[in-house]
């Protein structure tokens, strides 16, 4: 049986003002096919979009057990699995920590493929890299775009009155 290619899924998640409009982006490749992706909310973080990058790039994978190198310039998601943040976190029940349902939402999506996190410099010339960033800002512009609902959730949950 021949094995299945590696997915390149690269990543990058904006926000214009932090809250405030943001957009998240994916470029995924495997062999000769190439799949972007983005989409965007009124009112998040950037890094809740980073996150949501990531989630939305590993969601779009159909094959079970992918072996999948993500590249993101977030170290926020990258350490967090590289320095066992995660692990802690839900060992903790995110005790005082933001993004609990996308954590849950990456961690569930996570464990269902072999996952590589690189971490690369932003705005470094990446040409995967450049081209998220271009359609996570591109996504945030539009117009109408919808709230983020488990940002909304959490701040009214951190809110004391």
């Amino acid at each position: 049986m021949k094995s299945k290619q590696t997915i390149y899924l690269y990543t990058d998640g904006a926000a214009s003002g932090n809250p405030g409009p943001g957009g998240w982006a994916v470029v995924l490749k495997c062999g000769n096919l190439r799949k972007e992706m983005s989409g965007g909310f009124a009112h998040t973080t950037n890094n809740r979009m980073e996150l949501l990058a990531v989630i939305k790039g590993l969601e779009a994978v159909k094959w079970e057990n992918a072996t999948v190198e993500v590249y993101s310039d977030s170290s926020y998601v990258v350490r967090a699995i590289s320095e066992g943040w995660l692990t802690k976190w839900i060992a903790s029940n995110f005790k005082k920590k933001k993004n609990k349902d996308l954590w849950l939402r990456f961690h569930e999506i996570f464990s269902k493929h072999k996952v590589n996190l690189h971490w690369i410099k932003g705005h470094a010339g990446h040409p995967e890299n450049e081209r998220c960033d271009h359609l996570a800002v591109e996504a945030y512009g539009k117009p109408d775009l919808p709230e983020d609902e488990g940002y909304i959730q959490e701040e009214k949950e951190n809110t004391l009155f």
